[in-house]
């Protein structure tokens, strides 16, 4: 039949927007607090360890919640799930807005976390079953874009509106939009027609046999010490920058965020370098930038610090597409658990990467958050270079 391929390449044409958007939407409301970890610092008289918590919790609902999410998209079908998950993250955005203290609010950001996989896990999935192959990392690139996108903005929003008001309505704008970006989600998928439903009752046999699989579970780690980095990098830079000699406000501070730009840009050659030379290179080359990033950020001035966090903010992106990619290469079945297990790994590395760093803060400063980037960079680095080599093929001998 010659018109199947031609009506699936037309429907990934047509689902790039509301693709891109569901990125953004996840990644719109995840990190919203990261900009105002100061200021939250102020309104609650908590510690840098006890503000980041906001961040932690929500990252570690995500890690939770994110094997669930693949399971009950491969029982249900994957649209629905994006499309409810992406309305529970708005709705416990707004609900945000609601929290009279900081235990309050770090509930609501958990229950963030619980929504986001529906959003970010399950959407990876659809692309793995919706899209041909030979484009499937170009288009997760696209995705991933999205996702930079969504996370510039929920930073810059963040950042603007706690210049002039109070906090309270950082949750009610970014809550109120993602209800719209839903609704447009909702609209622009096309139905499914890769996807096949599937009766399995439990997740543990396949897990298990994921984790038996030596290049998956070198990919999971990987995505651990990716956003460990991410996070890392940004939360304690954001504490560097509001201390003296830099002094930056609450908006200032969200303006440091447009450096996610430029993985925007990144993001898209890296599919394409994907497809064309392979994921261990293109990874490789990604722990280079987060390396040399990690490091420019020591120079005391904010032009180089910024300079170092576009680095590091483009190894990142550039290495979380070439391991959500190679998931869906390397997995054999089961492939939304593959990634929901990833996407696990993924950000309970992001939880450890929020709260963990303090004590090294308390004791070293920002240098010695730079050491332990860099340390995280090569672990990456040596992790994808051997856990992810195919194993040679063993051709028999002749009798």
């Amino acid at each position: 039949m010659t018109g199947t391929p031609n009506s699936h390449d037309a429907t990934s044409e047509r689902s790039t927007l509301p693709l891109m958007l569901a990125g953004f939407c996840a990644f719109y409301n995840l990190f919203v607090t990261q900009p105002i970890l100061p200021l939250l610092g102020r309104i609650f008289h908590a510690s840098k360890a006890g503000v980041s918590l906001t961040i932690t919790a929500a990252t570690f609902g995500v890690a939770i919640a994110a094997p669930f999410a693949g399971v009950l998209s491969d029982r249900m079908g994957r649209r629905k799930v994006i499309v409810w998950a992406a309305f529970a993250l708005s709705l416990t955005t707004i609900l945000s807005a609601t929290a009279s203290n900081l235990p309050w609010l770090v509930f609501w950001r958990f229950l963030q976390g619980l929504a986001t996989p529906g959003v970010f896990g399950v959407t990876v999935a659809y692309i793995n079953d919706e899209w041909p192959p030979r484009r499937a990392a170009s288009a997760v690139g696209a995705y991933v874009s999205g996702t930079i996108l969504g996370g510039f903005s929920g930073r810059m929003v963040s950042g603007l509106v706690a210049e002039f008001l109070p906090w309270q309505w950082i949750f009610l704008i970014v809550g109120v939009s993602s209800l719209a970006m839903t609704a447009m989600i909702a609209r622009g998928l096309p139905p499914q027609r890769g996807f096949v439903a599937t009766t399995r009752t439990s997740i543990w046999k396949p897990a298990l046999a994921h984790f038996r699989n030596r290049r998956l579970l070198a990919t999971f780690v990987s995505g651990f010490c990716i956003l460990f980095s991410m996070i890392a990098l940004f939360t304690y830079a954001t504490f560097h920058l509001a201390e003296a000699p830099f002094l930056l406000s609450p908006g200032q501070l969200g303006g440091i965020f447009c450096v996610y730009l430029f993985g925007a840009v990144a993001t898209p050659i890296a599919g394409r370098a994907i497809d064309k030379h392979g994921h261990r290179p293109v990874v490789l080359l990604a722990t280079v930038l987060g390396t040399l990033g990690a490091l420019v950020s020591l120079v005391p001035t904010i032009p180089a610090i910024l300079l170092g966090l576009t680095l590091g903010s483009c190894g990142v992106f550039i290495a979380h597409s070439a391991a959500v990619s190679h998931v869906g290469v390397v997995a054999d079945q089961a492939k939304a658990l593959a990634v929901g297990i990833y996407v696990s790994f993924y950000y309970t590395g992001g939880s450890f990467g929020s709260t963990g760093p303090a004590w090294i803060w308390d004791a070293y400063g920002w240098p010695g958050c730079v050491a332990l980037l860099v340390a995280i960079q090569a672990v990456l680095a040596a992790t994808a270079w051997w856990g992810w080599r195919a194993q040679p093929s063993v051709t028999p001998q002749a009798r």
